[in-house]
């Protein structure tokens, strides 16, 4: 590991993990267990420079140590490792072979194993139904890209999983078939799935006080009965196929959310009858962490990453590409808040760089998430470990 002191020459312009001091940290052992998965320490202020963050590099490093000894820490932190790579974007256009790589390298550091092999033991077993959770609605310039998880799909079945246990599923399988999941599926024999598609499960369901105008594919759309529309059912792809659960989702706005990343992207993909949540924000913000904290949901999740090839901070499910930037980064972390809070905070940091409209953060939706025990929604308890 490359380690030097903070310099006040850093540049604020460049994207987390460029030109950030380094912090001295041992690598990982031990994939984490849920609700007790956090480890570390960052701070960043939006605007401010990076000097404030605190960071662990591995330079030029292919994989985490072997027998590398775990961060002795607190159990309330949450540890995000970045992998970056100048050469992962051309043009907007992502380069398989070095997302590939950079996946790889990623998921062995995060994990502390020795091989890739190692690393995806430690996450699932050949049992599990491996759902692969994609954002598919912006296509796959904004979205998440399809490169991605072709690097997530050809490194487990590499290390051994069977293609057939792995589903790559979003809320509709139009929008897959569009940003190109489905020509992707076929490439490896894995399996595409619409949650909506797939249909609801009667048995399991978020409930809440705020009626719903249901639309047709909702569950109980044209019944009669009292208290009709008060529930969100979670599909059955979730409840009776998938066992665990790998969320890659893009650094991406969302006009109510912040971003559109891991926690309101399986939230909204999970269930039916979100509309009624979208245009009240004090219910977005109780909602989302709590359908996120069902067991059917949050129980299965064992890795997320954020897709930070490229940053867009307008346009929300629309390709604007005039209002992003490469970054050329990959983002691990079993924690879902800290990687949402990170990608906030960078959209509102390429704003100020662009010198367009800046939004009052509004990380409540996070907040709750973290008194529920889903991660860290506060950036002081965040650390990130660069590997480049």
């Amino acid at each position: 590991m490359e380690v030097r002191p903070p310099s006040p020459a850093e540049s604020s312009d460049d994207p987390i993990g460029v030109g950030a001091p380094l912090h001295m940290i041992r690598a990982e052992g031990a994939f984490p267990a849920r609700r007790s998965f956090f480890v570390g320490v960052a701070v960043l202020g939006v605007g401010a420079a990076l000097t404030s963050l605190s960071f662990a590099r591995a330079a030029d490093s292919s994989s985490a140590q072997a027998g590398a000894a775990p961060i002795e820490v607190g159990s309330s932190k949450a540890r995000v490792v970045i992998v970056e790579d100048p050469g992962a974007v051309n043009a907007f256009v992502p380069r398989l072979d070095v997302v590939r790589q950079m996946f790889d390298r990623g998921l062995t550091n995060w994990t502390g194993k020795a091989s890739v092999a190692e690393s995806w033991r430690a996450v699932v077993s050949t049992q599990d139904m491996v759902g692969i959770k994609v954002v598919s609605a912006p296509g796959p310039l904004s979205g998440t890209r399809p490169a991605v998880v072709e690097a997530a799909v050809g490194s487990m079945i590499e290390a051994g999983f069977p293609a057939k246990q792995i589903v790559i599923w979003d809320k509709h399988y139009s929008n897959l078939k569009t940003a190109g999941f489905v020509e992707l599926a076929g490439k490896y024999g894995v399996r595409v799935a619409g949650s909506a598609d797939a249909g609801y499960d009667s048995e399991h369901f978020y409930d809440s006080v705020v009626v719903g105008r249901l639309v047709w594919g909702d569950h109980e759309f044209g019944g009669q009965r009292p208290g009709i529309g008060r529930k969100s059912f979670v599909s059955k792809l979730l409840t009776r196929e998938i066992t665990k659960l790998i969320s890659i989702a893009p650094l991406l706005n969302h006009n109510h959310a912040g971003v559109s990343g891991h926690l309101f992207s399986l939230a909204f993909g999970s269930v039916d009858n979100t509309i009624r949540f979208i245009n009240a924000p004090g219910q977005l913000q109780m909602a989302v962490p709590d359908i996120c904290a069902l067991p059917e949901v949050g129980d299965k999740l064992v890795l997320n990453i954020t897709d930070a090839l490229v940053a867009q901070y307008y346009g929300e499910e629309r390709a604007l590409l005039h209002y992003a930037r490469p970054l050329s980064q990959l983002r691990f972390s079993k924690d879902p808040v800290a990687l949402d809070v990170l990608s906030i905070h960078e959209i509102e940091r390429q704003r100020a760089l662009a010198d367009t409209p800046s939004s009052k953060i509004d990380l409540q939706l996070y907040a709750n998430a973290s008194l529920i025990e889903l991660g860290v929604s506060e950036l002081r308890d965040i650390q990130v470990e660069i590997i480049k």
